[in-house]
């Protein structure tokens, strides 16, 4: 059976709709991210963005190329701590969360 609406889609249209999903999937990226998991992690915060804020809009609000933010989330993408970081708080400061480390 095909599926009628892509993947994309789907997760768009439920993270516009549900903030606990957003949250949800924004700290999954980087619980993952955290977890020694980069190539999951970069794949989910890429799903978070596209989501959410958009690439676009992204490159706009950190003053970075839209192509630089897509590459160093793609699956060859070898990003920057700093450029890392930097994203990953805008994102969490953006849906106004608190994220801690612990053990």
């Amino acid at each position: 059976m095909p599926l009628t609406r892509s993947f994309k889609d789907t997760v768009r249209a439920r993270a516009a709709r549900d903030p606990a999903f957003r949250e949800g999937l924004f700290r999954e990226a980087v619980e993952t991210l955290l977890s020694d998991d980069l190539a999951t992690g970069k794949r989910l915060l890429r799903e978070y963005v596209n989501a959410t804020i958009g690439f676009e809009a992204l490159a706009l609000e950190l003053d970075k190329s839209p192509k630089s933010l897509m590459r160093m989330l793609s699956a060859g993408g070898n990003p920057r701590a700093d450029n890392l970081l930097a994203m990953i708080g805008h994102l969490k400061r953006r849906e106004g969360l608190e994220i801690s480390v612990t053990r």
